[in-house]
């Protein structure tokens, strides 16, 4: 089978072997999208080496449950080692021994077929196509969010990043009725969220609007924006991470203003999926607006060249 892989610091199309199923599940994989975690694995992020991309759809086409059989699904990107007590509680995410799909020790979704536990293969609801169902990881990952923090409606919520996550991060925080503001840098990505009735600013206008809110999202993988985000936390607010600043440098702040305003900052990486085929099946976000271009698994290098151009945002794949 056809797959994309890095493989001695070098990206490419290869022929590979077809996973053997073993005790998990085969899925054939209908589409697939190029994420930002994909574009630094490719520079080099976390040494992996193997096939990536881990943000797919796809068909059951062998399992250890028949009635799995045929049926279209997503699916979770971590598996546990299923012996300690996080998997044991039913929570693979922070397993000490866990791979994580086209990330860290397991072959990834930019391919024909892959290979994942059965547990972690969530159905897709009939009304949800293909193209949304591929953001089912990125927007758990916003939905993610409501698992670190209570969000009363009547918090003041920033959200630092107008890109594919930001988006997802503002539509999410939206919908529980608090007031949002997403800060950017581009007209036309912001536009994005101002349609869904979204307040939306520029990094240079809210340069003064500090201690003002009770929460702040950074999504915008830039160091910058972590020390803009302390600036507009009200005192006892709450900082919320989901960039790593992997490739771009050190974030310096303040630690002394932390420790006077008591602030809290919490990392968030992955949601649980149930929660996002929810609101995908509702129509609750605004997906289409997020979705650049395609390109067949064949010219999978050039694809990526694509998604890492200023301006563009999701990148499809189709085996």
């Amino acid at each position: 089978m056809k797959a994309l892989r890095v493989e001695k610091k070098k990206l490419a199309v290869r022929e590979i072997e077809k996973p053997v199923r073993g005790e998990e599940a085969l899925v054939r994989v209908l589409l697939s999208g190029i994420c930002n975690t994909d574009l630094e694995i490719a520079r080099g992020y976390a040494g992996f080496k193997g096939t990536i991309g881990h943000e797919f759809v796809g068909v059951v086409e062998e399992a250890s449950e028949r009635s799995m059989l045929g049926q279209r699904v997503v699916g979770e990107i971590n598996a546990g080692c299923g012996e300690c007590e996080l998997c044991k509680a039913g929570d693979p995410r922070h397993c000490r021994n866990r791979t994580v799909l086209g990330i860290v020790g397991r072959d990834g979704a930019h391919a024909e077929f892959l290979r994942l536990p059965l547990q972690n293969l969530k159905p897709v609801p009939d009304k949800v196509v293909d193209e949304h169902a591929v953001f089912t990881e990125p927007l758990a990952a916003a939905c993610g969010i409501l698992e670190c923090v209570t969000i009363r409606s009547t918090d003041r919520i920033a959200v630092i990043g107008d890109g594919k996550l930001g988006l997802l991060c503002a539509q999410v925080l939206a919908l529980s009725g608090a007031a949002v503001l997403l800060i950017g840098k581009h007209a036309d990505k912001l536009r994005v969220a101002e349609r869904r009735g979204i307040e939306t600013a520029t990094v240079k206008s809210v340069a003064k609007r500090t201690c003002e809110f009770d929460v702040v999202v950074e999504a915008s993988g830039s160091p910058s924006g972590f020390a803009g985000a302390l600036e507009l936390l009200r005192p006892r607010g709450v900082l919320v991470l989901k960039s790593t600043f992997q490739g771009v440098g050190t974030a310096e702040f303040d630690r002394t203003r932390l420790v006077v305003d008591e602030i809290t900052i919490l990392g968030s990486r992955c949601g649980r999926f149930q929660p996002a085929l929810d609101l995908l099946k509702k129509g609750a976000i605004d997906i289409d607006s997020l979705i650049s271009e395609e390109y067949p698994l064949a010219r999978g290098v050039h694809a990526m060249e694509r998604a890492g151009r200023k301006g563009v945002m999701k990148v499809f794949l189709r085996p």
